[in-house]
């Protein structure tokens, strides 16, 4: 059997004198059968604790970057250094493959000596695949390493350069090819709005987000760090504090355990990063819009029962509230909670096999995933292998150095030591559906509304898909004249009908009190109904506490705003003028010459049962990762005159073109933005 590489250290919480001890990384993952000790010390030093710090950021900031050119990325170096070696490819393969206690791998034609970037590496172990060989077929594949920070992170572990007579006409090693390890992901759904594609993530469009109580197992958000994992007998490791260790199979679990269900909400801490891009800052990671979030009815086995029969005797631990549980999936990602939040009896910490009824899908963990309601989904392990009780939180970087938050003074420079891993989320809402005018009395939750949540009616009339292009999102006609020639009103009609839905939620399994919302940007507010699906027969909660979100609507009048003549663009000022363009073909502002477009800034902020709610901005809560962005959700809705279909002029309200819920003008700006600042910088920051 393959010994475990001990590269996570673990302090046993009942001798201290035992050695440290770490879950073992997946071999699975691996080419071939691993056969290692630990790393011996090399004389090569360290990387600075700066680099390491920005090493660990790369995989979530190039998510959100173009992808570079080869010339741009290269590593070919026509004049190797005097200085260094050179080595011949099959000592590399032959001496420092996956097995070796000294890693290599080759970029072009230049050799790394990669032992020491093992622990901090954001894929972990993961890079051993590459080792003995070159890192170029599998950079073909994680795209997101084409990037100069990443080259200059690399650089720092330069051993000496391949032998002349290895290379070819082109200066580098033949090619090689590789199986690509996302081959075997699961098909999704089309529907998706896909961020990344290698590895997927993806959220649901705002029309099928919370179109149900319950997400669709289909449209729940979809959040990758590296493949999915091949099925296999699903053997779970329980491992103690004392070093014992109980088996289970899914067999077992689902045998031997009372089958428990809990209706929670997973959030990705980055949920919203696009609103907090958009208005404080340039942000690294994934831009999500608001669909990071989803609920679901989950059914599996207990944790702290399962604890309590593999032998964790808690009354013993007189340091419970300091120890932790660690979660280790057989894709390599790790995570732990406090091992209180693990046992408490109204936690309803689970290890789920089943999802909305059905079977768990293989995107969201078959066949078995933690699900940790309350608290960030980072810490619900998908694919889950191994639980291991320690007296420190998981050292993996997703734990220790990738979802935490920081002050908006910090930016780059961030103590990752002193801010705690994220753990229970702060509260939050958005909106997902606007209706105006005639289309507010289709709208299916109103009295006598005809149209299904998922309904698209396009031309000018009415739709409410928030993350589709263009929006428009009402139709009110206008009175017509016998001549037809009626002008465009000065003003928007008096008590113009608007209708709204979106969602709530908040962490620690916190109940939404209170939905407020405003139709003229802040100055005036009302309430949103709460909708009460927990009565609901057909969606049922479950669990001790409010871990699933709350949907709520709204119905009210838009305030009256000024309305413009349409002016067309001169044709000279066309293509300048792209910036003013309405989504319809008509201008409405161009450098002071042209009207101002009239809009209004739709807002919706939430409040739970402690009295805890969102705040105003995101300046005041930015910070580089862009996590927890919870300010208030605004959304602008805009007039427009026009002659609409079959010559019925009327207004169209929409919302321009929309990402999510952010604009998609702006997001490629930003992201530009951000590609030019790590052109500048070198580093990525």
């Amino acid at each position: 059997m393959a010994t475990r590489i001990p590269r996570i250290a673990i302090t046993s919480l009942l001798n201290h004198s035992r050695p440290r001890r770490a879950p073992p990384i997946n071999l699975r993952l691996l080419p071939r059968p691993l056969h290692t000790t630990s790393p011996p010390h090399h004389p090569k030093p360290p990387p600075k604790a700066s680099h390491l710090a920005s090493l660990l950021l790369t995989t979530s900031l190039l998510l959100t970057l173009p992808l570079l050119s080869k010339s741009e990325t290269s590593s070919l170096d026509p004049s190797p250094s005097p200085s260094l070696p050179l080595y011949h490819l099959s000592e590399i393969h032959q001496s420092h493959g996956p097995s070796s206690p000294e890693p290599w791998v080759t970029l072009n034609n230049k050799v790394y000596n990669i032992t020491s970037w093992l622990p901090a590496h954001p894929g972990g172990d993961v890079i051993l695949r590459a080792a003995g060989g070159s890192l170029e077929p599998y950079w073909e594949i994680f795209t997101i390493h084409n990037s100069p920070h990443v080259q200059e992170i690399l650089e720092e572990y330069l051993i000496g350069y391949i032998h002349p007579s290895d290379l070819g006409p082109d200066g580098k090693p033949p090619a090689t090819s590789i199986e690509d390890p996302f081959v075997n992901d699961p098909v999704r759904d089309k529907r998706l709005i896909t961020h990344t594609y290698k590895p997927r993530n993806a959220e649901p469009p705002n029309q099928e987000l919370d179109k149900g109580f319950y997400t669709e197992n289909g449209m729940f958000y979809v959040r990758h760090h590296m493949w999915v994992p091949e099925e296999d007998g699903g053997e779970l490791v329980v491992e103690l504090p004392d070093g014992e260790e109980r088996r289970y199979t899914i067999g077992e679990l689902k045998k031997r355990f009372k089958t428990e269900r809990v209706t929670a909400t997973l959030q990705c801490s980055g949920n919203r990063r696009n609103d907090m891009t958009r208005h404080a800052g340039k942000t690294n990671g994934l831009q999500w819009g608001v669909g990071a979030i989803s609920n679901a009815v989950w059914e599996g086995v207990k944790l702290k029962d399962l604890l309590k029969d593999a032998g964790l005797e808690l009354e013993q631990q007189e340091n419970e509230k300091d120890m932790h549980a660690w979660f280790v999936g057989r894709e390599a990602y790790s995570a732990s909670i406090p091992l209180p939040k693990a046992t408490d009896q109204n936690g309803d910490v689970l290890l789920a096999w089943g999802m909305n009824g059905e079977t768990l899908p293989r995107d969201h963990g078959f066949p078995l995933r933690v699900v940790v309601p309350g608290n960030v989904a980072a810490r619900s392990v998908k694919w889950l292998s191994r639980i291991v009780i320690s007296d420190e939180e998981a050292t993996s970087q997703w734990q220790r150095r990738d979802y935490k938050s920081f002050g908006p003074n910090e930016g780059g420079k961030e103590d990752w030591d002193k801010a705690p891993s994220i753990q229970e989320m702060p509260v939050t809402s958005a909106i997902t559906g606007v209706w105006v005018g005639e289309c507010v009395k289709k709208v299916s939750w109103m009295p006598g509304g005809g149209i299904g949540s998922g309904e698209r009616v396009n031309g000018g009339r009415r739709t409410i898909d928030m993350a589709a292009t263009p929006q428009k999102v009402g139709f009110t006609p206008k009175p017509t004249s016998s001549d037809g020639n009626t002008p465009c009103p000065e003003t928007t009609p008096d008590n113009e009908p608007i209708a709204l839905q979106g969602y709530a939620y908040s962490g620690g399994g916190r109940k939404i009190t209170r939905v407020d919302v405003s139709l003229d940007g802040g100055a005036t507010w009302d309430q949103a109904q709460l909708v009460d699906d927990c009565s609901n027969p057909a969606t049922p909660c479950y669990g001790n506490k409010s871990w699933g979100w709350t949907r709520w609507r709204y119905n009210g009048t838009l305030p009256v705003l000024s309305l413009p003549p349409t002016v067309p663009l001169p044709p000279a000022l066309a293509k300048v003028g792209q910036d003013c363009e309405d989504g319809f073909g008509r201008s409405v502002s161009l450098m002071g010459q042209l009207p101002k477009k009239q809009c209004t800034t739709l807002i919706v902020k939430a409040t739970d049962e402690s009295y805890n709610t969102q705040p105003e901005s995101h300046k005041g809560i930015y910070n580089v990762r862009g996590n927890l962005a919870t300010a208030w959700h605004r959304v602008k809705i805009c007039p427009e005159c026009t002659k609409g279909n079959g010559g019925k002029g009327g207004l169209v309200w929409n919302t321009g073109e929309t990402y999510g819920c952010g604009f998609r003008k702006e997001a490629e700006e930003v992201r530009e933005g951000m590609r030019a600042a790590s052109e500048s910088t070198g580093n990525g920051k």
